[in-house]
């Protein structure tokens, strides 16, 4: 059966109503801004403040400026189609969003188990901290997330292209791999399989991981006294409710059944994934971190004394 090949798609969105777009628009705007302005404090506060300049906070500047592209390689598109008639995205472009999301995806899966791996060495092992996590060694495990991240998500993918047909209608706001796998031309078993083995080592492996070096971590807590154990747990907490939040929405993604993304659900589960998580991590960690507290204090504080000072 012959099949014409699909060149450029539309991407279907959340609605069709004007009212329902603009109201859509200031609230993805909003949640935009919340997720670049954080994640840039986040980021700037670490750099310019030595006393954050440890492996974790470098780990938590690596995951600010994941969340920021992913973020980017998304809502300002979304935002654009909120208010165009057609939605169309070239096949190229569309290439360039689906790779760009699955580098990220897979960066901050793998940087989550490596912020955990770091805390068990700090509390479990703290004498050996200094060698094992010695900054060249944190610029080597940073480069191989990356690397990792493009063999185990970007190269399965680029090495089984797989051609896509009319109709050309992607149920999505964006160019996300499940929804369009579904405009493949043939049979997408092998590419079904293909996925769920990248998920599998990609999302599952790391997550257990985490499980046990936090299993590890709670052992060790609980032998010392309730002071330390007050602080140690305290350098945890933003971490595992990080990686509650974007493990989770991502198994409901990538564990569930590929027949789900012709509806909504998948689509406002993607949502929350890409959107609304990269927003969220950068508050969880002002809120939750006391050192992360203290500097954006003392720097409000100072702003607030520089135009005390400079008032007439």
């Amino acid at each position: 059966m012959n099949r014409t090949l699909a060149t450029e798609f539309i991407l279907l969105g959340f609605s069709n109503s004007l009212r329902v777009n603009i109201c859509l628009f200031l609230l993805f705007l909003v949640i935009y801004l919340v997720t670049v302005n954080g994640n840039v404090l986040i980021m700037s506060l670490i750099l310019r403040t030595p006393n954050l300049h440890t492996p974790m906070y470098f780990f938590l500047c690596v995951l600010s400026f994941v969340d920021l592209c992913m973020s980017t390689s998304v809502v300002p598109r979304l935002l654009a189609d909120l208010f165009s008639t057609h939605r169309l995205i070239s096949l190229g472009a569309c290439a360039i969003q689906f790779y760009t999301i699955l580098l990220m995806s897979g960066t901050e899966f793998l940087l989550l188990a490596l912020m955990a791996y770091d805390r068990y060495i700090a509390i479990c092992r703290p004498l050996h901290y200094p060698v094992l996590m010695r900054w060249s060694m944190c610029y080597r495990l940073a480069a191989l997330l990356w690397l990792m991240s493009f063999m185990v998500f970007v190269v399965p993918s680029l090495l089984m292209p797989t051609d896509l047909c009319y109709p050309n209608h992607i149920n999505h706001f964006m160019c996300e791999v499940l929804a369009v796998i579904q405009l493949a031309c043939y049979d997408i078993h092998l590419s079904e399989v293909v996925m769920l083995l990248t998920s599998f080592i990609a999302i599952l492996l790391p997550f257990l991981s985490i499980i046990v070096s936090y299993a590890y971590i709670i052992i060790s807590v609980l032998r010392i006294n309730s002071t330390r154990r007050s602080k140690a747990f305290s350098t945890c907490t933003s971490h595992i409710t990080v990686v509650v939040l974007f493990y989770g929405t991502a198994m409901l993604v990538y564990f569930s059944p590929l027949a789900q993304y012709s509806t909504n659900q998948g689509k406002y589960l993607a949502l929350f994934y890409y959107i609304i998580c990269p927003s969220l991590n950068p508050i969880i960690y002002s809120l939750n971190n006391k050192d992360v507290k203290e500097v954006i204090q003392k720097m409000f504080h100072k702003c607030l004394t520089n135009v005390n000072s400079s008032a007439p």
